[in-house]
């Protein structure tokens, strides 16, 4: 992946983890990933539909899972896709936590802990 593809999936994440929304600010140690919403592992690609930004918290939860089990229904759900879905349909904010308003939503939340201490207290912090 070129230099110029990474810089156009920041840009366009304005600089911020497109599933927890952290900031690069936030995040001063570790510098916002450009990662695979579909894995290479399951056939994605380098193509810029198939890449978003994400934090490492986000990142390495993630790592190379596409789905995971809705904690409310226990069914199969595939995870939050930041070039498929609008984030405000599947999550909202509930002072610094995220929740899951959807199965999607939720499954994401519990896939990725979303609101793990770290990122918790990253945000209440800011």
């Amino acid at each position: 992946m070129d230099a110029a593809t990474r810089r156009t999936v920041r840009a366009r994440a304005g600089n911020r983890c497109e599933y927890c929304h952290l900031t690069q600010a936030q995040s001063p140690l570790a510098k916002l990933h450009v990662e695979h919403v579909r894995p290479i592992k399951h056939q994605g690609r380098d193509d810029i539909d198939n890449l978003a930004l994400a934090c490492i918290d986000c990142n390495l939860h993630k790592g190379t899972n596409v789905a995971g089990y809705d904690p409310l229904s226990g069914a199969l759900t595939p995870l939050f896709h930041p070039r498929q879905h609008a984030w405000e349909e599947h999550f909202r904010w509930q002072g610094v936590y995220i929740v899951g308003i959807t199965p999607i939503g939720r499954t994401t939340v519990a896939v990725l802990d979303l609101n793990g201490a770290a990122r918790v207290e990253l945000r209440s912090i800011q």
